[in-house]
């Protein structure tokens, strides 16, 4: 719904691991988790803010990445400082049917090298990362080719801290002031 992705099993850290190389992403910076619904947000997250409820009841799916408390089931490899996870539910009925299938959280970046270009359909996938994946599912073109907002609701006010396919106007209008 945002751009292309790559992704493995939520709780393995081999597969989490194979990420970073692939996209030859250096370590420390998070990956983070995609959901089939909201309703699976307790099993990434220590505890569910108020802040988030609200957010992943107006904007899920879609192109919302919360940061929430981890839980100790998340593997460390996920968690880039503190102790807090990126977690999303996409708005593509594939993508989520995917992870249903899969039965754990998706642990899923943009499908490119490091710094490129985030792709909008399979051929640019295949640009950078030929080789590097198994499998490139081609689902057509995304609509927004923009990243997901993200806001930071494990801080009083939440925080945005990157404005993507959603407006600071849009989760002002959900949570009033936000930092």
């Amino acid at each position: 719904d945002t751009v292309y992705g790559i992704g493995a099993h939520g709780f393995s850290e081999h597969a989490i691991e194979q990420l970073f190389v692939v996209k030859t992403r250096e370590r420390g910076k998070a990956i983070p988790y995609l959901l089939s619904d909201a309703e699976h947000l307790n099993l990434v997250a220590r505890e569910i803010p108020t802040a988030a409820r609200l957010l992943a009841t107006k904007f899920w799916p879609g192109a919302l990445t919360l940061i929430v408390p981890a839980s100790a089931r998340v593997p460390k490899i996920l968690i880039a400082r503190g102790e807090s996870v990126a977690v999303r539910v996409p708005n593509n009925r594939v993508t989520r049917a995917l992870i249903d299938a899969l039965g754990v959280p998706l642990a899923a970046t943009s499908a490119n090298l490091s710094g490129g270009a985030d792709p909008a359909d399979a051929h640019q996938v295949r640009a950078q990362l030929d080789g590097r994946l198994p499998l490139i599912l081609d689902g057509g073109a995304t609509r927004a080719n923009i990243p997901s907002t993200v806001v930071d609701v494990t801080t009083d006010p939440p925080r945005v801290l990157r404005v993507g396919v959603i407006a600071v106007k849009e989760i002002e209008q959900v949570l009033g002031r936000v930092g």
